[in-house]
């Protein structure tokens, strides 16, 4: 007992002694100076404890040709007096305006190779029944030619007394070409509905696997152009069109033709009514206007259009007079080559930055 006593004050003195020493060592480790961090090492130790931070995802459902992004975008094609695509002229051949303002040509692309999105517009209706079969071969020769599977997408819509969609979205021909086959003429022609509910389908087209929402939009139409049941107005046919950025193209089934001076060339010598509403069609979107006179003829157009689709110029520019909701503007592309003819939409409207907070 007196032994353990007499080593306590000696234990006493050991643990102040190793307190003393470990309070000197971590006061001494403090004041050591920091050693510098190489910047992956810092954004390492500083970023690690916290959660990574929710960038916001991309709207992909909507079209990207969007005046609401600050850009206008614009497809473009140009044409000697021959009819011959021009495709060989670069971002200082063009100049455009956007209500009489020049504007700044902010990106050119000479290749326009973007997914399709394509809308056929059969007219079924009692006006056309003796040419339904020319344009059923119209229809089947020009997907045939134009749509490429696992890139674009098409759909059939028939329009008699109301425009019905027969064959929805699909890459498959097969399918667009067994709805084609299966059509019958009778009704009313409702155009302008078709038109209109075509372009808002654009507005919504899906993608496939792999695909960004760079996509173009087309419609097609085979009719002779006569409207005399539909509750929408050709003005509101076109703006919607425009609204979807839908190039339109027409092919008319109307017979009135001549043969002038080469039997071989029949030419169109009349141009009724139904003609005009479809050449309006297609001088309001940039698209273009057909009149064949028989299923070779019409090969060669579908053909055409194909090729064109190919073949254009792709230019965005960012107006320097800030449009307001609503509201149209009016585009004007020009090229200083003369003898050349410049296609594309004569304009827009603004849609304003609430657009794109919407569905």
């Amino acid at each position: 007992m007196k032994l353990a006593l007499q080593q306590r004050p000696a234990l006493c003195f050991a643990r102040k002694v190793f307190v003393l020493l470990v309070l000197s060592a971590a006061a001494g480790f403090a004041q050591q100076p920091t050693q510098p961090q190489s910047p992956a090492t810092a954004a390492q130790n500083s970023t690690a404890p916290a959660a990574p931070k929710q960038l916001p995802v991309p709207r992909t459902s909507e079209p990207p040709i969007r005046v609401t992004t600050g850009l206008v975008h614009l497809v473009v094609t140009v044409m000697d007096k021959h009819h011959r695509l021009v495709t060989d002229l670069d971002r200082s051949d063009f100049k455009i305006s956007e209500n009489g303002v020049p504007q700044q040509i902010r990106f050119f692309g000479s290749e326009t190779d973007l997914p399709l999105r394509i809308a056929v517009l059969l007219d079924t209706s009692n006006s056309i029944r003796d040419r339904l079969e020319f344009e059923k071969g119209a229809a089947v020769n020009f997907l045939s030619d134009v749509v490429r599977r696992g890139t674009d997408m098409a759909f059939l819509m028939t329009f008699d007394n109301e425009p019905q969609v027969i064959q929805d979205y699909t890459d498959q021909l097969y399918l667009l070409t067994s709805a084609i086959q299966d059509q019958r003429a009778g009704g009313g022609t409702a155009l302008n509905d078709a038109i209109y509910m075509a372009a808002e389908k654009l507005e919504k087209a899906p993608l496939l696997r792999g695909q960004t929402s760079d996509l173009r939009h087309v419609i097609v139409v085979i009719s002779d152009g006569d409207d005399n049941l539909s509750d929408h107005a050709f003005s509101d046919a076109v703006e919607e069109a425009v609204r979807a950025e839908a190039v339109i193209y027409t092919v008319s089934t109307d017979k009135d033709w001549v043969a002038i001076d080469n039997p071989d060339k029949p030419q169109k010598y009349n141009m009724d009514p139904g003609d005009k509403v479809l050449n309006d069609l297609a001088n309001q979107t940039g698209g273009r206007a057909f009149f064949p006179y028989s299923t070779d003829d019409l090969a060669g157009s579908f053909q055409n259009i194909g090729t064109e689709l190919r073949s254009q110029y792709f230019i965005a520019y960012s107006p320097t007079n800030p449009p307001v909701t609503g509201q149209y503007r009016k585009i004007d592309v020009r090229t200083d080559r003369k003898g050349l003819i410049v296609r594309t939409r004569k304009g827009y409207y603004f849609a304003g930055p609430a657009a794109n907070s919407g569905n």
